[in-house]
């Protein structure tokens, strides 16, 4: 079992029991068995972008990251930031839902706290199958499917 502490800074996040909640749903749908504390963080481009170029050496916002705690402190995983205009953005260019895509966002998040990664195409390829398959559980169409209608 996960458990959540979810955490925002920034007043554009709006219902977060509710977001709460899809985080949460997220996390038990990517956890087939893994027991700690995961932190999420609902915060704003502009720290998204700070935490960005401090810890990947990028000058811009992003939609999610991830920090894997060392084992050594756990049950604690990790923590996972969420950027809300970049994953507003994402998801209304991408015709989903905000809720939907935060789900998926934790659900990413949380692979990237159990060890996984899409450096190659190998990696990738796994990681975005086991996205789809919990997203698939909690009822969530697949986001990596491309519409070719305008």
């Amino acid at each position: 079992m996960i458990t959540l502490e979810l955490l925002t800074d920034d007043e554009s996040w709006e219902d977060t029991d509710q977001l709460e909640k899809i985080c949460r749903k997220g996390l038990n749908a990517a956890n087939q068995r893994h027991s700690g504390e995961v932190t999420i963080l609902l915060t704003s481009d502009k720290k998204m972008c700070e935490l960005n170029r401090q810890f990947r050496n990028r000058d811009k916002p992003t939609d999610v990251l991830a920090f894997p705690a060392d084992e050594t402190i756990a049950p604690y995983l990790g923590d996972i930031a969420i950027g809300f205009g970049v994953a507003s953005k994402d998801a209304c260019d991408g015709n989903k839902s905000l809720h939907n895509h935060i789900a998926h966002l934790a659900i990413h998040g949380f692979l990237h706290l159990i060890g996984y990664d899409h450096q190659t195409d190998e990696e990738s390829d796994v990681m975005q199958n086991l996205e789809r398959s919990a997203l698939e559980s909690i009822g969530i169409p697949d986001p990596y499917l491309i519409s070719t209608q305008s």
